[in-house]
C-alpha cells in the first residue's frame, strides 16, 4: 500500500487515482479516506487525477498520541504535495477539511493549489466568544467529547441520523439505506479514540477568520441548509463573507452529509468546478 512520511515520521497511507489535473480529497473529522466512495472514481473516470488520503489518526493511517492541531494537519498534507510533487491542485476541504486546507493555504502558501472547495466547512470559527457570538457555546463540545470516551459506538450511531438527514430526521433514522449508514458509522469508528476527541477540540476551538479573510483562490462553497455539525449560517455565510470573490450553492433540506445524500448532484458541481478553465 503506497504511504507517504511525515514531519514528525508518521505515515500516511494515501491512494492516486486517474490521470489530468490533480483535485486532492480532505475529508470529514474521523472518517478515512474510505468516504469518497462516491466521489473518487467518478472525479477519477471523468479526466481528473484523484488523491484521497488517511488523516493522522484515521483509517490506514498511524495513530500518534500528538498532532491533532491544524498546522500538524496542514504539514502532513504538504508532505503529501511534496512527495507527489503536485501542481495546479484543485484542493476540496469537507468540514474538518475545510479548515485543513485554509490552513495549508495560510501555511504553505499556494504555489501548489490553483482552486478550493469548501464543502459543508468548519470554518471559520465555531465556537461562541465574545466578538463570535453566534457560535456554539463550549459546553457543546464539552458534552461531545464526553459522550465519545463513554460510548463511542453509540454517540456515533446516534449521530448519524443528524449527520446525514439533519434537524428534522427521525431518532434513529437516516435518509440511506440501512447497510451504507452502519458501514458509514464504521469508517468513524475506525480511528483512535484520542484522535477523535483531539480532531473535534481543533475544529471547534480554532479561529480561522484571519487567514481565511486571505484566501485569495477561485473558491467553491457548497453547504447543506439544515446542516447541523456545521450550520449554515455560523459556517458557509460567514466563510462566504470573508472570500468575497468565493461562489456558494446552497443544498436545501441537506444536511452534512453530502458525499452521500447527495451525491450525484455534490459530483456534478464538483466536476464542474474542477474543469473550470
Amino acid at each position: 500500500m503506497p504511504f507517504v512520511e511525515s514531519r514528525d515520521h508518521t505515515r500516511l497511507f494515501y491512494n492516486d487515482w486517474g490521470a489530468g489535473r490533480p483535485v486532492v480529497l480532505l475529508g470529514t473529522a474521523m472518517m478515512s479516506s474510505r468516504m469518497w466512495e462516491f466521489q473518487a472514481p467518478y472525479l477519477a473516470a471523468h479526466g481528473l487525477r484523484c488523491i484521497t488520503y488517511d488523516r493522522r489518526g484515521c483509517g490506514r493511517s498511524d495513530q500518534p498520541w500528538n498532532g491533532y492541531d491544524y498546522d500538524s494537519l496542514a504539514d502532513d498534507l504538504a508532505a503529501l504535495m511534496d512527495h507527489l510533487d503536485l501542481r495546479d491542485v484543485g484542493l476540496v476541504g469537507y468540514a474538518l477539511g475545510g479548515g485543513e486546507a485554509v490552513r495549508y493555504v495560510s501555511r504553505h502558501g499556494t504555489d501548489r493549489v490553483s482552486r478550493l472547495a469548501l464543502v459543508g466547512s468548519t470554518t471559520p470559527f465555531m465556537m461562541k466568544t465574545a466578538d463570535n457570538p453566534d457560535g456554539l457555546d463550549v459546553a457543546a463540545f464539552t458534552a461531545m467529547a464526553e459522550a465519545m470516551v463513554k460510548d463511542r459506538p453509540h454517540w456515533v450511531t446516534e449521530l448519524a441520523a443528524q449527520f446525514f438527514g439533519g434537524a428534522h430526521a427521525d431518532p434513529g433514522g437516516s435518509p440511506l439505506s440501512p447497510e451504507l449508514t452502519r458501514w458509514l458509522a464504521g469508517l468513524a469508528l475506525d480511528c483512535s479514540p484520542r484522535a477523535a476527541v483531539e480532531i473535534y477540540r481543533t475544529l471547534f476551538t480554532t479561529d480561522q477568520r484571519a487567514e481565511t479573510a486571505k484566501i485569495t483562490l477561485p473558491t467553491l462553497i457548497l453547504h447543506g441548509e439544515d446542516d447541523l455539525g456545521a450550520p449554515f449560517g455560523l459556517c458557509a455565510e460567514a466563510t462566504a463573507a470573508l472570500i468575497p470573490h468565493s461562489t456558494v450553492i446552497r443544498y436545501q433540506g441537506a444536511a452534512h452529509g453530502l458525499f452521500a445524500t447527495h451525491a450525484d448532484r455534490f459530483n456534478a458541481d464538483l466536476l464542474d468546478f474542477m474543469t473550470e478553465r
